[in-house]
């Protein structure tokens, strides 16, 4: 994968956008000393590179009916089933991550449930139907915290 070199502006930018996404233009081309127009192309190069891959808006899942959250490790039967796997989770709404990985699973998902017994209900008829050889779940009780990747301008190499 390629990387880019982010200049101070670049950095700058991404700090303050990262920290609201909603931030209006504008007050980012304050802060930063320049134009409008500037921010606008800075952004609009860094989304073209693919550093910046968009915006988002983040529901609380508990708030929208979905009070369990899980982690699950899955082991295929063989290695020719990551795509297919793969291709049918993308098809379970309530999968919501998927990762390859490295260690004891094949791949590791992140899953939201109304309840446990929803949560049961995906694994016996929607995962079990995958073909998996196995599975592993770890219910989470809370979110400790999640957060990006930090910008940091201070810290070059």
């Amino acid at each position: 994968m390629a990387h880019h070199q982010l200049d101070d502006l670049d950095e700058k930018i991404l700090k303050l956008i990262i920290g609201n996404a909603r931030i209006p233009f504008l007050e980012v081309a304050r802060e930063c000393n320049v134009s409008g127009a500037a921010i606008h192309q800075r952004i609009q190069k860094l989304t073209n590179l693919g550093v910046i891959k968009g915006s988002e808006f983040i529901l609380d899942n508990t708030k929208v009916g979905y009070e369990t959250c899980a982690y699950m490790g899955l082991y295929l039967k063989s290695p020719g089933q990551f795509t297919a796997v793969t291709e049918a989770l993308k098809e379970i709404p309530e999968v919501v991550e998927c990762h390859y990985t490295t260690g004891q699973y094949d791949l590791f998902i992140k899953i939201y449930a109304k309840n446990n017994q929803h949560l049961l209900n995906i694994i016996h008829n929607k995962l079990q139907p995958l073909g998996l050889a196995r599975t592993e779940s770890l219910i989470s009780f809370k979110e400790a915290f999640k957060r990006q990747i930090p910008i940091d301008i201070e810290d070059k190499e």
